[in-house]
């Protein structure tokens, strides 16, 4: 713009993992005090639900508490073309076998 407003400002904005220093800071300083965590009642009920036989609330629940307790998969792109087979490679790397084990190996002197 003309007046010099709006439009990215160097500095400005939230700074990164400001939320996530003070979100682990107010968690830690629970688990501390002893005291139950959220993602602790959505275990516990989850639980609950499932020994009572009901799957669908458990279900449910564990759909919630999956992302506190499991990352997420990255998506991977496929390069190649469509309806074509992908190749597969083995590489296999020689090593030299060494025939006798270095003096200093604990094996080096035999069985005791």
């Amino acid at each position: 713009m003309a007046t010099g407003h709006g439009g990215k400002r160097n500095g400005s904005g939230r700074k990164p993992s400001t939320a996530a220093q003070k979100t682990r800071a107010i968690a830690d300083t629970e688990a501390a005090a002893g005291r139950i965590t959220p993602l602790e009642v959505m275990l516990l009920a989850m639980r609950t639900h499932h020994e009572a036989g009901r799957t669908d609330k458990a279900a449910a629940i564990a759909k919630d508490a999956a992302p506190y307790m499991h990352a997420r998969l990255s998506a991977i792109e496929h390069s190649g073309k469509v309806g074509v087979a992908l190749e597969v490679a083995e590489v296999i790397v020689d090593a030299p076998v060494p025939a006798d084990p270095p003096a200093d190996h604990p094996s080096a002197s035999g069985p005791k």
